[in-house]
C-alpha cells in the first residue's frame, strides 16, 4: 500500500498543484481552535497549499475585478479538492482523522506557508511565493497523522516599499478593496474614490506594483497551471451582463456573498462616470 506522501504526490499531480509543504500542527499559530477540537484533532501535521489563479484573462486590459475574482469562486474549487481527496485518505488510513480548510481556517494560513518554506511574508500581508508571486489562495489539509516535516523562519520580504506606496489607503482613505465591498449608500467622497480607481470589486494595486509580480509576469511562470481557474472568466463586469446572469451563476461568484445590490451600485457609479467622460 502506498504511503500517504505518495498517495499526496499522485494527487497534487492529478491537479496539477505544484507548490505545497508540509509542517507540524504545532509550529502553526492557532486562531480558531475549535474548528480542530470539533474534530478531535489536537497535534498532527500540515499541508499547506499555495494555489495559484492568474491567468490570461486577469492580464486583459479591461479587467475591472480584482484578479482573484475573475475565475469562479475558490471556494468551489477547495470544496472539489477536499470531496475527493478527504475519501481516499480516510479509507486508505480509517485509523486517522483528516480536514480540508481553505479561508475560514483554524489556522493562521500566512504564517504557516511561510514556515512551510513556500515563500516570504510581503509588506501588504501576503504570502510571496517565487513562482506565482502573491496570486494565490492558501488551503491545508490537517491531520492527527504524523508526517516528515520541515520548518523555515518565517521570513519578510525585502522592504522595496512598492506596495506601500501604491496602495489608495496610504493616505487616509478607506482601503479600495473595502469600499467595493460596502452596503448601502456611499458618501460623496467615497463615490469619488471608487470611481477613480474603476475597480467594481476589490483591489490588485499592491501585487501590480511588486517586484517579484514583475520577475514572474516577465517569465510568464505566474500563469495557473489548474484548469478550473480558466473556465469561465469573466474580467470585466457591466450592469448589462449582472442582470442576465442567473442566480446559479451570481452564486459561484466570488463577489456574490456581497449580494447584487452592491455590485449593481459600484457599477451604476463607474459607467456614470464613464459616459459623463
Amino acid at each position: 500500500m502506498k504511503d500517504m506522501l505518495e498517495i499526496l504526490l499522485d494527487f497534487f499531480k492529478k491537479y496539477r498543484i505544484d507548490c505545497f509543504s508540509s509542517l507540524p500542527l504545532g509550529a502553526c499559530r492557532l486562531k480558531k481552535p475549535y474548528l480542530l477540537e470539533r474534530d478531535g484533532i489536537t497535534d498532527g501535521t500540515v499541508i499547506v497549499m499555495a494555489i495559484p489563479y492568474y491567468t490570461t484573462a486577469c492580464a486583459a486590459k479591461e479587467r475591472n475585478l480584482s484578479a482573484y475574482a475573475v475565475a469562479r469562486d475558490y471556494h468551489l474549487f477547495f470544496r472539489r479538492l477536499f470531496d475527493d481527496l478527504l475519501p481516499i485518505l480516510q479509507k486508505s488510513f480509517p485509523q486517522n482523522k483528516f480536514v480540508g480548510f481553505a479561508d475560514h481556517s483554524p489556522i493562521d494560513e500566512i504564517h504557516a506557508a511561510a514556515t512551510a518554506g513556500l515563500g516570504v511574508i510581503g509588506k501588504n500581508g501576503l504570502l510571496i511565493t517565487p513562482r506565482y508571486s502573491s496570486y494565490v489562495f492558501l488551503g491545508e489539509l490537517i491531520t492527527d497523522r504524523k508526517l516528515p516535516t520541515e520548518t523555515y523562519e518565517p521570513r519578510t520580504c525585502e522592504n522595496c516599499g512598492a506596495c506601500l506606496a501604491a496602495c489608495p489607503a496610504k493616505s487616509g482613505n478607506l482601503c479600495l478593496s473595502a469600499l467595493t465591498q460596502k452596503k448601502g449608500l456611499l458618501t460623496d467622497e467615497e463615490k469619488e474614490h471608487l470611481a477613480a480607481f474603476g475597480s467594481v470589486w476589490g483591489c490588485d494595486l499592491c501585487q501590480e506594483v511588486c517586484p517579484h509580480t514583475k520577475k514572474v509576469l516577465e517569465s510568464g511562470s505566474i500563469f495557473s497551471p489548474i484548469p478550473f481557474f480558466a473556465e469561465q472568466p469573466l474580467p470585466h463586469l457591466s450592469t448589462e451582463i449582472l442582470n442576465e446572469m442567473s442566480d446559479e451563476s451570481f452564486r459561484q461568484r466570488a463577489y456574490a456573498w456581497r449580494g447584487r445590490e452592491t455590485i449593481a451600485r459600484n457599477l451604476a457609479l463607474l459607467e456614470k462616470g464613464e459616459s459623463s467622460c
